[in-house]
């Protein structure tokens, strides 16, 4: 190859050049962004930065040493493949490859209605919200998974009033499941704030939500955490397979009109929030918006666009700051059995762990780093357990495994 585009400029863009570099490649590469900054890394946002201990979360990188051509604040808009490499379009002209890199993320879902609202994803939205979390502030927050949790912990901290409203019957509903995410609905009563679910919103109206039964909550801000979708518009005529995101094989190819074998593009990766990459461990597609997965897979799409041969199928990982506890998630547990209970819930420090048949499929510690550390590796392994062991919050995770 001798011209490489990467195509979006978080984490995921900036690794995937790193990792090209590091494996050899010599060609010319360019980076296209639309953001004015540098890449640098997004958890932060609704963490350091808008509670004010922190300005700038730019990836310390050595752009003269990549020798890569940086194009910020420039959009890609339109993608044009032929028999081999093909053209990005982009408001700073054609770009003419034979490798591409797709790493153009998510944006935020946001609600219907002519009010206000924010979201948060880049760094201009932390710190715009950051300077409206004023004591007494009324603050409504839309959305009871990761991100509204956050941002109703650093809303509290800073005196605000704040109320989450979720239409699931549970916080983290979608992301745990009702039963497990109802073990978190007592922390936001302990941080004095007010959570109603089962709560749907019409729209974002001057002032404050309209919800569907025609009652309203005043509001001095709206903030909407209900979930991002991938950045694909651009891709629309392209010919690349997409069905919520970037349809690729476990390399990260890109299929090209249908997932049939054969069809995937060995000039075409895609990776990040915007890729639905298979996986053989959990024998499904998984879309994982999550900071580890931006962090590593570029390295194997990297290798598979200069044709060194690689397969992603690392655990997926995240982890959440929320009201005073440090929440870690491994594994994927949507076809899961049953749940085991480690420690009591109604105190600072549990696991909940998932479970088929005697196979460990995923993990959730609240303040119990070690857990979390030995059963990543045991859900990598793929290593039986003992159920009964690993309820016992007394033993190690590594020693409920099998022998």
């Amino acid at each position: 190859m001798e011209r490489i585009i990467v195509v979006g400029g978080g984490l995921g863009g900036l690794r995937a050049v790193e990792s090209l570099r590091g494996r050899g490649y010599e060609g010319a590469l360019t980076l296209v962004s639309a953001e004015r900054h540098p890449p640098y890394d997004r958890p932060p946002l609704s963490k350091a930065v808008l509670a004010g201990e922190s300005d700038d979360t730019t990836v310390d990188a050595d752009w003269d040493a990549l020798r890569c051509e940086l194009l910020l604040g420039e959009r890609a808009t339109g993608l044009r493949l032929d028999a081999r490499g093909g053209v990005v379009a982009s408001t700073a002209g054609d770009l003419p490859f034979d490798g591409l890199v797709i790493a153009t993320g998510a944006v935020p879902i946001t609600l219907p209605g002519d009010g206000p609202q924010h979201v948060l994803r880049t760094i201009e939205d932390s710190r715009d919200l950051r300077s409206r979390l004023t004591e007494g502030a009324r603050i409504v927050i839309v959305g009871a998974g990761w991100i509204g949790a956050e941002v109703a912990t650093t809303a509290a901290k800073k005196g605000c009033a704040v109320t989450v409203v979720e239409a699931a019957d549970t916080p983290l509903a979608g992301a745990l499941g009702p039963e497990v995410g109802a073990l978190t609905a007592p922390w936001y009563a302990e941080a004095g704030v007010e959570l109603r679910t089962g709560v749907k919103v019409a729209e974002v109206g001057d002032g404050g939500l309209l919800l569907a039964g025609g009652a309203r909550i005043e509001a001095d801000e709206v903030v909407v955490g209900i979930g991002v979708r991938p950045q694909l518009s651009w891709l629309d005529g392209s010919g690349l397979l997409l069905e919520r995101g970037v349809v690729t094989d476990g390399s990260f190819r890109a299929y090209a009109g249908e997932e049939v074998p054969g069809s995937a593009r060995p000039d075409v990766v895609a990776v990040g929030d915007c890729a639905a990459w298979w996986s053989a461990r959990y024998g499904r597609r998984l879309l994982v918006e999550h900071w580890d997965t931006a962090l590593n897979a570029p390295d194997v799409a990297a290798a598979t666009l200069l044709g060194q041969g690689a397969v992603y199928d690392a655990v997926p990982y995240f982890w959440s700051e929320q009201f005073g506890r440090m929440v870690q998630y491994a594994g994927n547990h949507s076809a899961s059995e049953r749940i085991v209970r480690r420690g009591d819930p109604t105190g600072r420090k549990w696991t909940a762990a998932w479970l088929t048949g005697d196979r460990l499929d995923a993990i959730l510690t609240v303040d119990r780093p070690r857990d979390l550390v030995q059963a990543r590796r045991v859900i990598a392994a793929g290593t039986p357990v003992d159920a009964g062991a690993l309820a016992d919050p007394d033993v190690p995770v590594r020693q409920a495994v099998r022998g």
